[in-house]
């Protein structure tokens, strides 16, 4: 079981999976080492073997010659790892021409196209698949047939130099048949362990990714409920203050100076105060409960309007707000909670801001494609430029009053579809809101 571990440690090496991409040429070159120091140790086993057990005349010191090339190849090799991190596509493909090279050389000198060794051009042009783009595989695969097939004509060729002795015929041919069996049994090997790990590697990256994608979604989700969360804590503040001062004022009066028609319209207003808290909090476990909270709505642009104006006009009764919008258009726009709690904190935030007036105004541009657009003017000062600089952070105010998140949450909601908020100085003064929204027509 420990050998078999170690063995299939090995192979992963010439699975080729990172994160990194800069250093996927650099591994590629680490798995040709690691592929071409295994084949040098076998072949000169092989040689070794051959001469000793053999009566075939090889040339064994060209083959030494040979070895100690690829040998000084490998060290080459290893020298450009230990001194660069970066290894591009057009230098490992030169390490694998080196090994082409070095067949070619001995295939001449050792039967061409008769010895088993050429097979070993397969096992490059897969290491030239894994690592390589395309490009470069259709280079080596036509090289490859090319070498092939000159290696076959030479020898077919009657005035062949390298054809084995006839004295030896009937040994090479055995030996061509145990070297064709040994090379497809490590090929087999190869192949089959190798396309397995690989497919198993890459089921297990689909995996990955699947769970990251829902990972994404679920925490997609809680940031649109965190969001929600916050906007409706944030629009509970108005009534909550106005419930706060009516209760001041009515702990302050004396008992004498208590008139039943001013307590019942406190009451009224209380029990409005109290509506609209009860509201905010039944739409946000409603939201929570659907399966996509952040998912948008078609809504007429006239019941759009309504429904923010309605907020607005309750919360706000004293403020002069002009709403201006075509109330018998048919235009249909794509909103949300999110999107409701984004637009009235900006005009919540103009009407702190104003001194006497604010404008809003809700349309759809002619461009392409069309915009929903709301325009939100005030009559204020504007907006200081410290504060400009850094509008949309999270805790940032012109109000001390005020903990800076209407414009952040705002911005958060919009952005999620796929809209913008933008906030600028008029030069006759106050400041002006534009939320630019995409739209959707009936």
């Amino acid at each position: 079981m420990m050998a078999q571990s170690k063995f299939s440690e090995f192979l992963s090496y010439f699975i080729l999976i990172s994160s990194d991409g800069v250093s996927l040429g650099r591994q590629g070159l680490q798995r040709l080492l690691l592929l071409r120091t295994f084949v040098t140790a076998s072949s000169v086993i092989a040689v070794l073997a051959l001469h000793v057990l053999s009566e075939i005349e090889i040339p064994v010191i060209f083959i030494v010659y040979l070895l100690s090339g690829i040998v000084i190849s490998v060290l080459f090799g290893y020298w450009r790892l230990a001194t660069s991190k970066f290894v591009s596509n057009f230098e490992l493909f030169c390490h694998i021409l080196v090994d082409v090279f070095f067949l070619l050389a001995l295939l001449l000198n050792t039967g061409g196209a008769s010895n088993p060794l050429i097979s070993y051009l397969l096992v490059l042009l897969a290491l030239t698949a894994t690592l390589l783009p395309q490009s470069y595989v259709n280079v080596f695969s036509v090289g490859g047939i090319l070498i092939y097939t000159s290696f076959l004509l030479l020898d077919l060729s009657s005035d062949n130099k390298m054809a084995m002795s006839p004295e030896n015929e009937v040994m090479t041919f055995q030996l061509h048949l145990v070297g064709m069996w040994v090379i497809f049994l490590v090929s087999a090997i190869l192949i089959s362990v190798l396309i397995t790990r690989m497919a198993k590697a890459i089921k297990v990256r689909e995996l990955n990714l699947a769970e990251a994608r829902e990972n994404e979604l679920r925490n997609e989700q809680l940031v649109a409920i965190g969001t929600l969360a916050a906007g409706t804590a944030h629009a509970l503040g108005t009534p909550l203050s106005t419930m706060a001062v009516l209760l001041t004022e009515l702990d302050n009066l004396d008992a004498e100076s208590l008139r039943a028609s001013d307590i019942k319209s406190d009451i009224s207003l209380l029990r409005q105060q109290v509506t609209r808290c009860k509201n905010s909090l039944t739409q946000l476990i409603r939201y929570y409960n659907k399966d996509n909270p952040e998912e948008v709505e078609e809504i007429p642009l006239k019941a759009f309007v309504e429904d923010i104006q309605d907020y607005i006009v309750n919360i706000h009764p004293a403020s002069a707000i002009d709403f201006d919008f075509d109330s018998n258009t048919d235009e249909v726009v794509t909103s949300n909670l999110s999107v409701k709690h984004a637009v009235i904190n900006i005009i919540e935030n103009a009407i702190k801001a104003a001194h006497s007036n604010v404008n809003v105004s809700f349309h759809v541009t002619t461009d392409t494609p069309a915009l929903f657009e709301i325009s939100i003017k005030d009559d204020g000062p504007g907006i200081p430029s410290e504060v400009m600089e850094k509008l949309g952070d999270p805790f940032i105010s012109s109000r001390k009053e005020s903990m800076g998140l209407g414009i952040f949450l705002a911005n958060a909601a919009i952005e999620r579809l796929n809209g913008s908020i933008e906030m600028v100085n008029m030069k006759e003064g106050g400041a002006l809101g534009i939320i630019r929204l995409p739209q959707t027509t009936q």
